[in-house]
């Protein structure tokens, strides 16, 4: 393979960072589609869990397709999916528009990442391979560190239209610079689908595949409605709000490192410690959800343990599936998605019957769930890869 140029790993975290801000920087601007559409909290919420249950039935199935084409075709057709998107996003009158295109880029979201990632790992030297990986992969973090809140900031500063033509623009830029750098990049060698497939066969796979819905939907039931809790319920402006997503997503970038050196050190301890530690959060943000300084200080924590939740899951999934790694990487997207899906959606369900307020209990049901089925696992599966 000819020389590359040496911005197009840049130009692929870029594009990852475009899909992470599409995907979630709707949940920043809720207030304003609720007030553009006319429509109600648990209503816009559909457009954070159609998301994520299109990547989470998907994610998997098309990523088997996609193993044998071309890499090159597969990343412009995912990036320039997510610009269109973003441009309806901007420009549509319509709800049901809107929710549509929710869901057509949701389709290539799995596929984007894994082929991403193998093609960072293919452009570099074996021994930089792991560098590329984490450089692409950065653009999740840096995603919900800064394109959440920038989002949320262009809406209430500028306008809604801004901030998802930001969105596209991000996903444009990525476009033109893999068109320009990437070399074409036919599939040589192809794993088989039925050596892909075996890995479901595992009956402790699935046990951890549960487990990680529930984690992902004890995060996202209630982050999934951040903007309006901080609204309604601490009573922050625009500013404020945009503020606390911004400092929330930064402080992921600490808490990474802060879970990666733990499970380093445990893997079972951080593992059975994570929903516990979530649930604790949330009573705090229950109980002092409605005091400014309060608040502040339990958004710092809650940004550092959100972020753990990533690796952790992942961690936890891919111990069961080392012998079809990507394909384990996909049902990692996958499964993940659906349990942001079942959280958005239970969610909502907690505010339309039972107020915004005790949203907090969703979250705090779905963390214990988690926690249940961790200690359903290292008790009776004592030679688990990840006890």
């Amino acid at each position: 393979m000819k020389k590359v140029n040496p911005l197009l790993i840049f130009i692929l975290a870029l594009g990852v960072f475009g899909i992470i801000t599409t995907e979630m920087g709707i949940i920043g601007v809720l207030p304003q589609v609720t007030q553009k559409f006319n429509i109600s909290t648990s209503q816009a919420g559909w457009l954070v869990s159609i998301f994520s249950l299109v990547v989470a039935i998907s994610g998997p199935f098309l990523t088997l397709l996609a193993s044998g084409i071309n890499r090159k075709v597969i990343l412009l057709t995912a990036v320039l999916i997510f610009a269109i998107s973003n441009m309806v996003y901007a420009y549509t009158t319509k709800f049901d528009v809107m929710l549509a295109f929710r869901i057509l880029p949701a389709i290539f979201h799995p596929v984007f990442f894994s082929v991403a990632l193998v093609t960072a790992a293919k452009l570099v030297p074996p021994e930089k391979r792991s560098k590329a990986v984490t450089k692409v992969f950065a653009g999740i973090t840096i995603g919900f560190a800064f394109g959440v809140p920038l989002t949320s900031y262009l809406a209430e500063k500028i306008s809604l239209e801004a901030a998802f033509l930001f969105g596209a623009v991000v996903s444009m830029i990525a476009f033109i610079g893999i068109l320009a750098w990437l070399p074409s990049m036919p599939v040589k060698e192809k794993m088989s689908y039925g050596k892909q497939l075996g890995i479901l066969r595992k009956p402790q796979l699935w046990l951890n595949i549960l487990t990680v819905i529930f984690i992902f939907a004890a995060m996202f039931s209630v982050y999934s409605y951040f903007a309006e809790y901080l609204g309604q319920v601490t009573h922050m402006n625009g500013l404020w709000i945009s503020i606390m997503l911004m400092v929330f997503g930064v402080i992921m970038i600490f808490g990474n490192f802060l879970f990666g050196d733990f499970l380093h050190r445990s893997i079972t301890k951080t593992v059975m410690m994570f929903p516990l530690l979530y649930a604790v959060i949330y009573l705090f943000a229950y109980y002092l959800g409605s005091y400014l300084i309060p608040m502040v200080v339990i958004v710092l924590i809650w940004g550092a343990v959100h972020s753990g939740g990533l690796i952790v899951s992942q961690t936890l999934l891919t111990s069961e599936a080392k012998e079809a790694p990507e394909f384990g990487n996909s049902l990692f997207v996958s499964f993940s998605n659906l349990g942001i899906t079942v959280g958005a959606s239970v969610g909502g369900w907690f505010i339309s019957h039972l107020g915004l307020h005790q949203l907090i209990w969703s979250g705090i049901m779905f963390a214990l769930l988690a926690f249940l089925l961790i200690m359903i696992k290292i008790k009776n599966i004592k030679s688990s890869s990840f006890v």
